[in-house]
């Protein structure tokens, strides 16, 4: 782990995290060499909106989304996916009701014969 790889997000402020977003997003479309009209036009919003997002000034969560969505980015949500987890005990009452074996329609009816 380099020292540039960890981000102490607790201690920024709401300004500081923007400002990060901005220049992540300006990063990425100059990586594709990209200008802001042909992202913005892609993306449904003005090119002054992406100035502001990339400068850290304050946006919608939906411009966000339309601009990553554009620079094929939105992998980077992958860290909101909430996994649904079972409790120990529930699953412990969740394997006492499976069946462990079965009767065949043959077995009932010799069972049935031997009475």
């Amino acid at each position: 782990m380099n020292a540039n790889s960890y981000i102490d997000w607790l201690s920024m402020t709401d300004k500081n995290v923007s400002e990060l977003l901005g220049l992540f997003v300006r990063h990425h479309r100059l990586n594709q060499n990209r200008t802001q009209a042909e992202v913005s036009k892609d993306a449904g919003i003005s090119r002054s909106t992406l100035s502001l997002l990339e400068k850290g000034e304050v946006v919608t969560i939906q411009t966000l989304i339309q601009v990553l969505r554009v620079l094929n980015l939105l992998d980077v949500f992958g860290s909101f996916k909430v996994d649904e987890q079972v409790s120990p005990i529930l699953l412990a009452k969740m394997q006492a009701k499976k069946r462990l074996r079965s009767r065949g329609k043959n077995d009932s009816e010799a069972f049935k014969s031997d009475w």
